[in-house]
């Protein structure tokens, strides 16, 4: 007999089954998906009361290595939107791409976010245009968990993924009937306004809900006083719409989102000019961007044969996102249409023998229409650039019957429109002696087009001559292996998990700061490979009820070929420590968090001057939050960047943006001090 709990758990699980690049992230039962929204679950039986708490982050049980980040954890911090949901995470990193347009980046690895596949409920998404500005796009009160996966993934999404996937699982339709109110303010003038709810419809398995978010800057900002605004003003407005129908042997689900976005930053005043009376002659340097996004997609999964697992899964996806965007005098006005389509088929043989195979195809179509001097007279070009792809994949799946040991090994090939064919093998192993142990190794290779005036925009922000090449496609090889423990400790357990990720690049373009002072090229390896090694351990400890610590340490040894040679990635950090604590008082009714981060120096790009060294130094960050619960309510406070360090000048001649020596690309650290927040959750 099939029951509503029945039809809940097929609709939040089974397509994450068909679809799902990352097995073991899913939930394993309803219970377990319920903790990711209420920090705890009290159930009255007679006399008996049973208090469970669910883990904050939750480390993946399956052969992928990687975690899964719940809405407990999010509440640690203000986490308005994607880009802030990774602070108190040791893995990940998020850094400014430019300290003028306010475009951030994901750092995975050691490498950035382009290398890190994005999903949206396990279907692709944020990519090409939308890359710089990204981790913008998603509020944070929308999501329900964040998948990540470290290293080479499963081929069923794709060939991406260099170096991991992030998946963005959003609240359910599905889900208990409900909704919630969040607002928003902070010390920079920056405000925002969340809501969202859902409902069934009738008793015939349709819900539907709605997620609307609102954003604006009201004040501007220039604490270090170098005519430029710390962070640019953005006004979003964000609607999503979501369907979901779910019957014994079908289940339906869609969804249908809007961003519009108005971003305006760049210069205040003019440094150089002696008086107000002899005000400088050239005009005030702007950056403005406009940016409209229209995306949707639809799952349809169709269950053959319940009790071996047989389904068939269709996803349609289609974006339209257009962006007119101004950097002084230069323009890129462009529009991108990107569709997907992927066909899916899983079945279990046997509990221990599963197989996976599925067709995909995927069209990108950019049109830009750009300058890339600071000459009002010089044309505008126009640029046509398209890639199809169309593939196949097959993926077996082994585990024995204890499931001590689980073998994942998948294929795909693909055929671009650009660049041919070409294969992605993928391998994953995880063997566990027993419940306290977990080894896993990875191994696999992964793909990527370049369409450089798209993801590269930010690089505008920059007086230097720029040259992009045509379209390339990058190729990698990544290999790892990750040692899990859950020890005794002083009657609790100890989670220590160890690391270690080889990333090599046989083909990769680069913006190369080296080879010429005045100009900033995007090239090929030239023959050379570039490549990254990453080592981390994190341990985990709750010495008693409602404490837990967590310390990290992760090191970086990540080299390109740039200026003419092999050289340490400009810009990126050698190495990261962290320090989180987070206490629950016994009744449940206050929360503290505390973040303390220790960021490594790293090499600065050529300036000119012979023999100096060119580096910049290590430099700590300080995050506080406090939470105070109530029942249907919960009202919180912070602050970001407690220790108010900024980086020097993160816009180089910043006084004469006109000149080529003005560049604002070079970001290494925090661009804005300290930082004060309030915000309030209101659950109905």
């Amino acid at each position: 007999m099939i029951t509503t709990r029945h039809l809940s758990l097929l609709s939040t699980t089974l397509l994450a089954l068909t679809t799902q690049s990352l097995h073991a992230q899913a939930p394993a039962s309803q219970e377990q998906a319920a903790a990711d929204t209420v920090p705890t679950r009290e159930e009255q039986l007679g006399q008996a009361q049973v208090v469970a708490r669910g883990k904050a982050v939750r480390h993946n049980t399956g052969p992928v290595g990687g975690f899964t980040i719940t809405r407990t954890e999010l509440f640690r911090a203000a986490c308005c939107n994607l880009g802030e949901s990774f602070t108190t995470n040791p893995s990940v990193d998020v850094n400014y791409s430019d300290a003028a347009t306010g475009a951030r980046q994901i750092r995975l690895l050691g490498l950035s976010g382009s290398y890190v596949q994005m999903l949206s409920e396990n279907v692709p998404d944020l990519r090409g245009l939308a890359a710089p500005y990204a981790l913008g796009y998603v509020p944070g009160p929308w999501m329900q968990s964040i998948q990540v996966s470290k290293g080479s993934a499963s081929v069923k999404n794709g060939y991406e993924g260099i170096t991991g996937q992030i998946n963005v699982e959003y609240k359910k339709p599905q889900a208990e009937p409900q909704g919630e109110f969040n607002l928003y303010g902070d010390s920079k003038g920056r405000i925002e306004a969340n809501f969202d709810g859902n409902l069934r419809l009738g008793t015939r398995g349709l819900s539907s809900s709605l997620l609307t978010h609102y954003e604006d800057n009201l004040t501007s900002h220039d604490d270090n006083h170098d005519g430029f605004l710390d962070k640019p003003k953005v006004r979003q407005l964000n609607v999503m719409n979501r369907w979901a129908y779910v019957r014994p042997r079908y289940i339906l689900q869609a969804e249908a989102s809007v961003i519009s976005e108005r971003r305006r930053g760049g210069q205040t005043t003019h440094q150089h000019a002696t008086s107000a009376s002899a005000p400088a002659a050239d005009p005030l340097y702007l950056i403005e961007m406009q940016t409209t996004r229209v995306a949707g997609w639809m799952k349809n999964a169709f269950i053959l044969n319940p009790s071996h697992g047989t389904n068939l899964a269709l996803i349609l996806s289609g974006t339209y996102h257009t962006t007119d965007a101004s950097y002084g005098l230069r323009l890129n006005n462009a529009d991108q249409r990107t569709g997907y389509a992927s066909l899916l088929f899983e079945t279990d043989f046997t509990p221990q023998h599963k197989l996976s195979a599925g067709l995909s195809a995927n069209v990108d179509d950019y049109r830009h229409h750009y300058r890339l001097t600071q000459q009002a007279t010089a044309p505008v070009t126009r640029l046509d650039e398209s890639e199809r792809v169309e593939g196949g994949y097959a993926q077996y799946t082994f585990s024995t019957p204890d499931d001590r040991l689980t073998l994942m090994a998948g294929l795909r090939a693909d055929h671009s429109s650009l660049h041919g064919l070409f294969l992605t093998p993928r391998l994953h192993l995880k063997y566990s002696p027993s419940h306290a142990v977990a080894l896993r190794l990875s191994a696999g290779r992964g793909y990527r087009t370049v369409f450089p005036l798209a993801e590269y925009s930010y690089l505008m922000a920059s007086g230097r001559t720029l040259e992009l090449p045509r379209p390339q496609q990058e190729s990698a090889w990544n290999v790892g292996t990750s040692l899990n423990f859950k020890l005794p400790l002083g009657g609790h357990i100890l989670d220590l998990t160890t690391d270690y990720y080889y990333t090599l690049f046989t083909r990769q373009v680069v913006p190369d700061y080296d080879a010429d002072l005045q100009t900033i090229t995007l090239h090929g390896l030239d023959g050379h490979h570039s490549y990254s090694h990453t080592a981390q351990v994190e341990a985990t400890y709750s010495p008693l009820r409602g404490l837990t610590l967590t310390a990290a340490y992760r090191y970086n040894f990540v080299r390109q070929y740039t200026g003419g040679r092999m050289q340490e990635k400009p810009l990126q950090s050698r190495y990261k420590g962290l320090l989180t604590v987070s206490y629950k008082t016994p009744l449940e009714l206050w929360q503290f968090d505390l973040t303390a981060q220790l960021n490594g120096g790293g090499r600065l790009p050529a300036n000119g001057i012979e023999g100096e060294s060119l580096r910049f130094p290590a430099y700590g960050n300080l995050s506080a939050q406090i939470t105070r619960w109530f029942r249907h309510m919960s009202i919180y406070i912070g602050g970001e960047n407690l220790t108010n360090y900024r980086q020097p000048s993160p816009i180089i001649e910043a006084a004469h943006p006109w000149s080529t020596s003005f560049d604002a690309t070079q970001v290494w650290g925090p661009v804005h001090g300290a930082m004060a927040y309030a915000g309030l959750r209101v659950n109905f």
